[in-house]
Parts: structure tokens; sequence; C-alpha cells
């Protein structure tokens, strides 16, 4: 008699079930205990509750939809073609290795064609990618395709600048270490003035002009 083959959930295109709230302080409780410490004990005994709360503040980004941010768009724009640019976008986000924080800024640049969103709308699209577990430059990716996507401006341009304390709080110990990442589509990718200019815009002091 042949043995079922167990479920392979990218087969079968299902998402896992998610566990219920009471699983999850559950397996806070298993881990301080892991730890050496006492779960029961008057000052943890909250602890699991805290940690859920705070993982369901942290990655929400997993229940929005960073596409529909965009879904209001502005096309009576006076004729303007030009970069337009959001800078120094404040993430926090947590690495998908250790589940530590990173933390920088992000800005985000594209030219339009005909189309263009409102500038809180850009910074939303940051912070559902970044609330979210990730890698640097997955999250520099997403954001910058995500935004190519939905708009389908004449390019994109996104670049994320953070410290992160996987660097600080193992062995590596380089708490001054920043991490810099770049994603380009469109004209940022294929002509080196439009990179050039993002670059300048980024890099200039506040209250500088670029050229």
């Amino acid at each position: 008699m042949s043995k079922t083959s167990p479920v392979n959930v990218e087969d079968t295109g299902q998402q896992p079930r998610r566990p219920t709230r009471q699983q999850a302080e559950e397996a806070v409780r298993t881990l301080l205990a892991w730890a050496g410490d006492d779960p029961a004990r008057p000052g943890l005994a909250n602890t699991p509750m805290r940690v859920a709360a705070a993982f369901e503040e942290r990655f929400s980004g997993y229940a929005a939809d960073p596409a529909a941010e965009l879904a209001r768009t502005f096309e009576d724009v006076s004729g303007y073609a030009d970069m337009i640019l959001l800078r120094d976008v404040r993430l926090e986000s947590h690495c998908e290795h250790h589940i530590a924080p990173f933390v920088g800024v992000a800005h985000v640049a594209y030219v339009p064609d005909r189309r263009v969103v409102g500038l809180s709308k850009l910074a939303r699209v940051v912070d559902i990618f970044a609330r979210r577990l990730q890698v640097q430059e997955s999250l520099t990716a997403q954001i910058a395709t995500t935004i190519q996507d939905v708009l389908a401006p004449k390019g994109v341009a996104v670049m994320i600048r953070a410290t992160h304390q996987c660097m600080t709080l193992r062995d590596v110990n380089q708490p001054a270490a920043t991490m810099v990442t770049t994603h380009f589509t469109g004209v940022f990718d294929t002509e080196h003035d439009w990179r050039d200019r993002f670059l300048q815009a980024v890099q200039a002091p506040h209250g500088d002009r670029y050229t």
C-alpha cells in the first residue's frame, strides 16, 4: 500500500494556515522556557500577550496591499513630466534571518507618464513592505517594482540606507556600518543622466537645490 505524499503548499498555491493568537502566545512561552526562564513567573506572565501584540503591529504589512495604495492617481498635472522625489522616508523593518530590527530611510523617485500619485501613498508603500520580514535588497526591489507595475511611469528609482542590529548585537560588532541598496527601472536604469540626477538629489544637503 503506497503512502500519501505530504502536501506541498507551493504546489497547491494555498497559503499556510495562520495560527491562532492563543497558539502564538503559547509559542512565546515555549521560547521563554527554552531560554531557561519560567514563563509563569510574575515578570513574564504577560510577556506572551505583549509579544504577540508587538508582532501584530510590526508585521502588519502582510495584511495590507501596497498596490492598492497607488490605485488613486491624478492626470491633471499641467504637463509635468520631470522627476518626482520623496526623500528621507523613515522605515523600520526586521531581518528575516534573525528577526533583528534594521532602521533607516528610503528615497523614492519616479518620472511620471501622465499619472501621478499622492506623496503619502509612496510612503505607505515603503511602510507596508517594511512591516514584513525582509532583507534590505528585496525590500528595495519590491518598492520599486510595485510603483513601476502600478503607475507605469517612465522610470522608478529607490535607495535605502539602513543600519542593522544583526551587525551590532552579534559578534560582528560593527555599530557604525550602514547598508545602501538601490533599484532602478526604466529611464533611471537605461539613462545615466536620470540616474545621476537622482543620486545628486538624495545626497544633497537639506535645503540645497539640485541641477
